[in-house]
């Protein structure tokens, strides 16, 4: 994620961090080149059809709309994602007080917590598709680390292991019926927000809607040279290639923002929230916290 002051008027046109230029560059050109063989074919060896720019508006228009619908969608699962993850680290600072004021042994409260970290990481694993071992032995030891990651749903496998040390502290009467309930809460909202990051991880946006607008856009600006040879001339290149800007890069940006969990300049600090997580559960332990992420070179992973 791009974390950095807004940029000045001068160098917000050559700010390429976070931009979506470099990914539909190829694309822009193309559509520069292409008006500027209608315009010199059109000049000088034969009239090509002109179409009404009015006529184009319209398209425009109604591609706008389908592009701005589009991105407005990808945009709610981007900002879903990060009200999950947000619930997930709430849950698990709610944990660490229920903690303390349920269980009374400091060996059973840093068993639990440290489930909860794992549980974190390994959601992370998950999602992005990297191997989180090393991170979780610290907290649960490398047979626990090794037992976790090897199954199907290693996140699932660690509030499992948080259920099953919660139930026997209710069997040793090492915690009230009320506090079981309480944290039992608590681990099904971890469960939830996993399963809503998991349907938006697994369910894209429908690849037929994507296709549409996607042709649409490509046939919106092999259009447009015809219909601005006769309004601008030698500009047609210029206005085609800020139009194929304008069309392209949104549509770029509803593709990042369509998955918020990639390790991507615009994607979630998924690491930044599971090191939040870290914090959190070492200082309920009265341990000694790990430093926050800072962003590098203005990105957050």
């Amino acid at each position: 994620m791009i974390v950095r002051e807004n940029p000045s008027t001068l160098k917000l046109f050559f700010v390429m961090q976070g931009s979506v230029v470099p990914k539909i560059l190829g694309r822009i050109i193309g559509i520069a080149l292409v008006t500027i063989v209608v315009v010199l074919v059109d000049q000088h060896v034969v009239t090509v059809p002109h179409i009404s720019i009015a006529a184009m508006g319209i398209f425009g228009v109604a591609l706008s709309l389908f592009l701005g619908f589009r991105n407005n969608a990808a945009y709610e699962r981007w900002w879903e994602a990060r009200k999950l993850w947000g619930t997930m680290i709430a849950d698990v600072r709610n944990l660490g007080r229920h903690m303390c004021v349920f269980v009374g042994k400091v060996e059973d409260r840093e068993k639990f917590l440290s489930y909860a970290v794992a549980f974190a990481h390994l959601h992370r694993g998950f999602l992005r598709g990297v191997d989180v071992q090393v991170e979780i032995v610290p907290w649960v030891g490398e047979e626990k680390a090794a037992a976790m990651v090897s199954k199907k749903n290693p996140a699932d496998a660690a509030l499992r292991a948080m259920a099953d040390k919660l139930g026997k502290l209710a069997e040793a009467g090492a915690i009230s019926g009320f506090g079981q309930m309480t944290i039992s809460q608590t681990l099904s909202s971890l469960a939830l927000a996993q399963a809503g990051c998991e349907r938006i991880f697994t369910t894209p946006l429908p690849f037929v809607y994507s296709l549409l607008v996607r042709r649409t856009t490509f046939l919106y600006c092999w259009l447009l040279p015809f219909a601005l040879i006769e309004a601008t001339g030698w500009f047609a290149p210029v206005f085609a290639a800020v139009v194929a800007y304008v069309f392209f890069g949104l549509q770029a940006v509803t593709n990042e923002l369509e998955h918020p969990f990639r390790n991507v300049q615009n994607g979630l600090p998924l690491d930044a929230m599971c090191r939040t997580i870290e914090i959190s559960a070492s200082e309920a332990l009265e341990r000694t916290p790990p430093a926050p992420l800072s962003a590098t070179n203005h990105v957050l992973t």
